[in-house]
């Protein structure tokens, strides 16, 4: 996006981390709701749209950190492969927003949304496969886990992702990417 101050980026990403912990809170509270909808990654993808490539990178690797410390979720055994998950959404994030100049702002939007999203599951079934869970993780558990079981993640983060940040910029609480002239 256009330029902020590194304070403003440092408030948004803390506010990020913060969701990070309260957002799967409150879809745990629901059987299942979390793991199907993943709500810590709406405030990494967030993050690193709006901030860039090192306040996502940050993001993702804080705030599930912070989230597995305070609350216990992700629980121990998943937190470095969703470290590594968040952190590629981040960085591939605010790396992409900053590369794609499409001059229509949704266009912008969405390839930077769906290469991230593709890198980060890419990355994280190569860690867990190489990694985490060497010899034990098969390319059927990776398309499950990752597209099967999280397709409705998928499509939350699709649909409301790109309407956030257009109401932000309307809201005037963050620079308009493409100001009219």
């Amino acid at each position: 996006m256009s330029k902020m101050s590194s304070v403003k980026c440092s408030i948004i990403t803390a506010v990020s981390i913060g969701l990070c912990v309260v957002l799967p809170m409150a879809f745990h509270a629901i059987p299942n709701a979390g793991s199907i909808f993943s709500p810590m990654h709406i405030p990494v993808l967030l993050c690193g749209l709006i901030c860039g490539w090192a306040y996502g990178l940050l993001c993702g690797l804080a705030g599930p950190l912070l989230s597995a410390l305070l609350t216990g979720m992700p629980p121990m055994a998943y937190l470095p492969s969703m470290m590594v998950e968040l952190a590629a959404y981040g960085l591939v994030c605010g790396l992409m927003i900053n590369l794609v100049r499409t001059k229509k702002l949704y266009a912008d939007l969405y390839s930077s949304l769906v290469v991230a999203l593709l890198a980060g599951r890419i990355v994280a079934g190569v860690a867990r496969a190489l990694i985490f869970a060497p010899g034990r993780y098969s390319f059927a558990a990776w398309v499950t886990s990752y597209f099967v079981t999280s397709w409705p993640a998928l499509v939350i983060q699709l649909t409301l992702i790109p309407a956030l940040v257009v109401a932000l910029m309307k809201a005037k609480l963050i620079p308009e990417r493409y100001p009219a002239e």
